[in-house]
């Protein structure tokens, strides 16, 4: 279905509005590093094909993978780009969940690790050509989050100036990498223990080709299929090594830790812990990959939904009166909402990937765990408005061509991929305690002078929801109790609120200031309304807190429910214009069962 066969009379005049909300959302990458991806995943190599088995999904992932290699110029270099490896990330999951996990492990974990470490003269030109395809081997069958304590061996043989790899121990094994036969010959950066004359010194990464052309393991490799999974369809293995001899180039040197073919190890970081996560630290830009194919496939639906929404009718409530969906209260406030969340977290993965792009020496740690919290709530609020996306369409939303229930499914592996979300937070919120956040000071205007319609007043609360959850931890941290995992246990879930509510206000923030960085007038009047929908509902949520402590008047409260209501009643009328500015390409669009009958 094209924009002319959507019932929308101000269709034309809402175009420029579009595109000005299009412009701050993209950050004015739309029409450039943006397009690039968009016209290419809306090509016809990269429709939905139906009736595939799971093996011939995961080959056709592969086959495209191709694809994109013959778009990127050098994957070195978008490894190194913040901004566009984030950006094709945002295009690719809505056509192919699979091949967006493994364009992500090919050119950020695997040519990403290699970047960030010394060149070592190095020929990777199969990698390159795609003639090798490289993937990323951390995590273990019994060490996930604990991965520093992973037990992989790489031993130096001082005779052959080389390593030898052993999986020591069954739960060694590497845990769900895309090793399988799919997809043609593979090589990977495996993290391992470097073990010198019996000494310990910490968890490095190796360059280890493991298969041939045919996909078969070499000599020393074991690769074994895991069980389907729920989420994108990749070949998943646990993989094992068995006295695999490396090359002294395996090894992937720098100022964490240096090792001379005489074998002498040098390091710039005492810590073992350190240098193995500035070893893997091509996982924190995972994070930001993560959060943007979250973020494409989240607007992609929303899309989706919202046309549905203009287009499929039902009863007007009058007899013989038949409306579109869109025009029932109950249907339009969920997708609004869904609007308001979306917005904010697209606003704040681009401010994050700007400064994270900017992060240098001391500010690096903050970053980083800026870029870990965001990716946990913006990953968990995709699921939420695709999963209200895939009901508002109801029974059509469960067709996987119709663009939705796939790129749900995908969802899981985001949350859980490069950090758990929910272990995340909790180690967030614990260096947020220890002084990792700065908190807004409490303002000086008293609430009864005050008015929910004034954003800077609901930004406020927002402050005052946080240091409400800070001092709650805080008081919980300093309580006695009989173990360190006791005071932990009573102290954990403030903490977790108190980084949830650090990153919902930087959301909010991130929505206020695009409001003024559009033209003013309409455009500008969406995004406030979008800011009060967004800010409305998380205040309403925490009203207790905020009364108790007389943040909140008891009419305020009162009336919070008639306020959402309002900022509803104002952004109904305009909802298909804000879900536009998504950018969504309408020949992918047109490919969708539910909006081309």
């Amino acid at each position: 279905m094209t924009d002319s066969q959507i019932p929308d009379s101000a269709s034309v005049s809402a175009a420029p509005v579009s595109a000005a909300l299009a412009d701050v959302l993209f950050a004015g990458h739309l029409d450039t590093t943006h397009e690039r991806w968009r016209r290419l995943f809306s090509s016809a190599p990269f429709r939905f094909e139906e009736g595939l088995t799971h093996r011939e999904r995961i080959d056709l992932s592969y086959d495209r993978l191709r694809l994109v290699n013959e778009t990127v110029e050098a994957p070195q270099a978008l490894a190194s780009d913040p901004v566009e490896l984030t950006a094709i990330h945002e295009w690719a999951g809505v056509v192919d969940p699979g091949m967006a996990t493994i364009v992500s492990i090919h050119y950020n974990l695997f040519f990403g690790s290699l970047v960030d470490h010394e060149a070592a003269g190095r020929d990777l030109g199969e990698y390159v050509r795609v003639d090798r395809i490289g993937t990323f081997l951390c995590t273990e069958v019994a060490h996930g989050n604990d991965a520093v304590h992973m037990e992989t061996t790489a031993t130096f043989d001082r005779a052959a100036r080389g390593f030898v790899l052993n999986t020591p121990t069954a739960g060694a094994a590497k845990f769900m990498p895309n090793t399988g036969p799919a997809g043609g010959a593979k090589g990977a950066v495996v993290a391992a223990r470097l073990i010198v004359d019996g000494t310990d010194h910490g968890v490095f990464l190796f360059l280890t080709p493991l298969s041939d052309s045919d996909g078969s393991p070499l000599p020393g490799v074991e690769v074994r299929p895991l069980p389907q999974t729920a989420s994108s369809p990749v070949d998943h293995c646990a993989t094992t090594f068995h006295g695999v001899r490396l090359p002294f180039s395996a090894l992937l040197q720098g100022d964490h830790g240096r090792l001379t073919p005489d074998g002498e190890f040098t390091s710039a970081l005492g810590s073992p812990r350190r240098r193995f996560l500035q070893s893997i630290g091509r996982v924190t830009m995972g994070k930001l990959c993560m959060t943007a194919h979250s973020l494409g496939v989240m607007r992609h639906a929303l899309d989706v939904a919202m046309r549905y929404a203009y287009t499929r009718v039902t009863s007007g409530m009058t007899n013989g009166q038949r409306v579109p969906l869109i025009a029932h209260r109950g249907h339009h406030t969920p997708l609004l909402d869904a609007v308001a969340t979306t917005y904010a977290a697209t606003l704040l993965q681009r401010s994050v990937v700007r400064q994270w792009d900017r992060a240098t020496g001391e500010d690096r740690e903050a970053y980083e765990r800026l870029t870990a919290i965001s990716k946990a709530w913006i990953t968990w609020r995709a699921r939420a408005v695709m999963t209200e996306c895939r009901e508002r369409c109801g029974a059509q939303g469960l067709i996987q061509a119709n663009g939705i229930a796939l790129q749900l499914a995908s969802i899981e592996g985001t949350i859980t991929a490069e950090g758990d979300n929910a272990v995340i937070l909790q180690k967030a919120g614990g260096e947020m305690l220890l002084g990792g956040v700065d908190l807004k000071p409490e303002s000086e205007i008293a609430p009864a002078d005050r008015e929910l319609t004034d954003p800077q007043f609901l930004q406020d609360l927002l402050a005052d929801i946080e240091r409400i959850s800070h001092a709650r931890a805080k008081a919980r941290l300093r309580q006695r109790a009989a173990s360190p995992l006791a005071r932990w246990n009573a102290t954990v879930t403030p903490a977790v609120a108190l980084a949830d509510a650090h990153v919902h206000r930087l959301a909010a923030e991130s929505l206020l200031t695009a409001a003024g960085q559009v033209p003013s007038g309409l455009p500008a009047d969406l995004l406030r309304g979008l800011h009060a929908l967004f800010t409305l509902r998380r205040v309403a949520a925490h009203s207790g807190d905020l009364l108790a402590r007389r943040r909140l008047t008891a009419e305020q409260v009162e009336h919070l429910p008639d306020a959402v209501d309002a900022v509803l009643g104002f952004l109904e009328p305009h909802a298909l214009t804000l879900t536009r500015a998504f950018g969504v390409s309408e020949t992918l669009l047109e490919t969708h069962p539910m909006l081309s009958a």
